[in-house]
């Protein structure tokens, strides 16, 4: 292991330290080093909710100024064989260009990832999360959408296909909590991002209502749960507030 391995490595602990957060939040500006190894549990239990929030965001501030951490995978799998100790759980899309690990610049071990189009809930997704936080000790449930989502389009123009039809159909209710001043069809790209964002804010409630557990962690702050929305664009991923 090289000196600037160990360096990262120490620059993460002070990072997730005890008052810390105010620090990175301030040089939120200029990316934090990323730590280049697999969490520990020590690691990730040092950790508060916000801290590893801000953990995603300086990823993401990695990812938009082309300074990605350069991950020894092979060294993450081996020093995660044995545990792992994410902190954040996040639910995405499937769509291609929004691949998780990558936009929040994170490694082998470090986030649990669940993907499906529309970033729909159900049951199955809510089990997850469950595991997630916990039993696994997760600290942060990310929903994040994105823009130009081709499930918020097919929701819109009622598409139906197969077992497509039932996935859309979770959508819909976003579509009538979207508030919107313009075209309110999939050829309007500020409307498809609109219901978009309710639909990452369904999502939220949905989690919330239906399950007690998670409901009942976030009342305690042992995690957050958070919505964001990612531009395909742009590259930058916005939490919503």
């Amino acid at each position: 292991m090289t000196n600037d391995h160990h360096i990262d490595r120490r620059r993460f602990c002070a990072v997730v330290s005890a008052g810390a957060i105010g620090s990175v939040a301030a040089a939120s500006a200029q990316p934090s080093s990323p730590r280049l190894e697999a969490l520990t549990k020590a690691e990730r239990d040092a950790m508060t909710p916000a801290q590893v929030i801000e953990m995603l965001k300086q990823g993401n501030a990695r990812f938009l100024a082309g300074a990605t951490a350069h991950f020894d995978y092979r060294d993450q799998k081996r020093s995660s064989a044995a545990g792992q100790y994410p902190a954040a759980a996040l639910l995405g899309c499937i769509d291609s260009r929004a691949p998780a690990e990558l936009i929040f610049d994170v490694g082998i071990g470090d986030a649990f990832n669940a993907r499906v189009a529309g970033n729909v809930v159900n049951d199955d997704l809510l089990g997850s999360l469950e595991f997630a936080c916990a039993v696994s000790g997760a600290k942060a449930i990310v929903v994040f959408g994105h823009t130009a989502c081709g499930a918020i389009k097919g929701a819109i123009d009622d598409v139906e296909m197969g077992n497509l039809t039932g996935l859309l159909a979770k959508i819909k209710p976003a579509i009538k909590a979207t508030t919107f001043t313009g075209e309110k069809t999939t050829k309007n790209p500020a409307y498809v991002d609109a219901v978009a964002r309710s639909n990452v804010r369904v999502a939220l409630a949905m989690i919330r209502r239906r399950s007690p557990i998670l409901e009942d962690l976030e009342k305690k702050h042992a995690i957050t749960i958070v919505g964001a929305m990612y531009d395909v664009v742009k590259g930058a991923v916005e939490f919503l507030t």
